[in-house]
Order: structure tokens, then sequence, then C-alpha cells
């Protein structure tokens, strides 16, 4: 056994060896390529063919008025028999003067667990924060006044 093994190791090292060069010079061989000649553009006229008669072409050529080419239908039902309670939604906005502002505020929201959007403009930066909660607002505003922030909350009306 001990033989064997001794013997397998450089066998299997000349039989890759072997290998490798019948593979490279299979794919290296000097063979003669025979002289392809060069590719000719043809371009014909073909005669136009009979237009096939095919419905859809019959219904772009139509100059009936008043048809109405077929397109799926949706039915939608509404239950207009709920009572749509109105909720005010509040925004407050500030005006931040610095990152290190933006940073205290953003931790802040973290705590409070609040979304917020991210305006910047010409004037600066504004954090617009869109809740119904106006208690946990009003708290955030007092949060806000110790890293001397500005923050207001008033009532949010969408503008279009």
């Amino acid at each position: 056994m001990q033989k064997i093994m001794k013997w397998f190791a450089p066998l299997l090292a000349i039989g890759v060896a072997i290998f490798i060069t019948t593979f490279l010079i299979s794919i290296n061989s000097q063979e003669v390529l025979v002289e392809s000649k060069p590719l000719k553009l043809k371009s014909e006229n073909i005669a136009p063919k009979q237009k096939e008669k095919i419905w859809l072409n019959h219904l772009s050529q139509t100059q009936k008025k008043g048809y109405f080419y077929p397109v799926n239908e949706v039915y939608v039902e509404v239950n207009l028999n709920e009572k749509i309670t109105k909720t005010i939604t509040y925004k407050l906005s500030a005006v931040l003067k610095d990152p290190y502002q933006l940073f205290c505020l953003k931790e802040e929201l973290k705590r409070y667990g609040l979304k917020y959007f991210l305006k910047k403009d010409k004037q600066g930066v504004e954090l617009l924060i869109y809740s119904q909660n106006v208690d946990k607002l009003h708290s955030l505003v007092n949060v806000l006044k110790n890293y001397k922030i500005l923050a207001q909350i008033k009532p949010y009306k969408e503008e279009y």
C-alpha cells in the first residue's frame, strides 16, 4: 500500500502535465486556414406581398362613426354607506441650522418612532413630520428645545 501511495502522486502529476500539453497543442495547432471570401451585402427589392386579410387591419381602416374598439371592462363596486370620519393630521416643521441639530433630531425621532420627510431648499433644511398624535408632537417640541431646535406644530392641509 505504501509503495502504491509513494508512486501515485508523481504519476498523477505526469498524467496531468501530459493532458495539459496535448490540450494546448490541439488548441494552438498550425492548421492552414482556408481563405475565406469577404462578405458582400446583398440588397434585393422584394416585391410587395399581398396584404393578408386580418380582422385587425379591417378595424383599423374602418370609417364608421360610432364604432368603438373593444376594451377590457372593469367593474368597481364601492360601498358609499360608510361614514368617513375626518381625522386631523398635524405637521411638525423644524428648521435646522447645522448637521449636529439634524443628527439630534433624527435620534429623537427614532426614540419616538416617528417617520419624517427631509426637505432641502435655498433657505435651509426643513424636516417635516406628519402625525395624528398631537401630544407626542408637543412632547417632542419640548425635548427639541434642549437642543436649541425651533419646531412648530400646525394642522396639515394638503395643497394641490
